[in-house]
């Protein structure tokens, strides 16, 4: 005699493990917008984006490629491309009016110090309000990529350029990567400082 299969066939996202609908459910209850950190082979996204009926709508979208605009020819995944890529993302957020929001990683694990932690701090850092623990955030020095600089240092002549082929060719020194990533900054920030004066204007 046939009976009825209890069976229940999960979410096709869910089935691939892209979505973890009890952990979204969470984030969208919180009634905020998600900062939604992700990370592809080559760059860092940071969207904010907030839940509608119909669909999730992007309000911001930053692809760490679009640091190059403001002179980062650096990896656009490394620690210091990450805070710039979510400093950038909080900037652009506070021009949308939106002050606070909620983070979002995906299926990444939290690891302290990681990506995910260095655009947050970035956003933060913007005066975007997400909460966050201080122990989850990189130092300062490695924001700034004194760690990757302490690294070239060390590397004779030749193995420097074996390890840093992509900034040798961008002419990028790894040894002084921190003035760099200053310079960075502080072009993001003065666009923030500029579009707020506009508005007072």
């Amino acid at each position: 005699m046939a009976h009825k299969s209890t069976f229940k066939v999960q979410f096709r996202r869910r089935r691939e493990g892209k979505t973890n609908y009890k952990k979204r459910l969470a984030l969208i209850t919180s009634g905020l917008p998600r900062l939604v950190v992700r990370k592809s082979n080559r760059y860092i996204i940071a969207q904010v984006i907030e839940f509608t009926p119909r669909g999730d709508k992007t309000i911001v979208h930053v692809n760490s490629k679009q640091l190059e605009k403001f002179g980062w020819s650096a990896s656009k995944k490394n620690l210091p491309g990450a805070y710039l890529t979510g400093l950038l993302a909080g900037v652009n957020a506070g021009q949308k009016n939106i002050e606070e929001a909620i983070l979002d990683i995906g299926n990444s694990t939290p690891v302290h110090g990681s990506f995910w932690s260095a655009v947050l701090k970035g956003a933060l850092d913007s005066g975007l309000k997400v909460s966050a623990g201080k122990e989850a955030m990189p130092t300062e020095e490695r924001t700034e990529g004194k760690h990757i600089e302490q690294f070239a240092a060390k590397l004779g002549e030749k193995s420097y350029y074996g390890k840093f082929t992509g900034y040798a060719k961008k002419k990028v020194d790894a040894k002084n990567l921190s003035k760099l990533f200053n310079s960075v900054k502080e072009k993001i920030l003065k666009q923030k400082k500029n579009r707020g004066q506009g508005k007072n204007a």
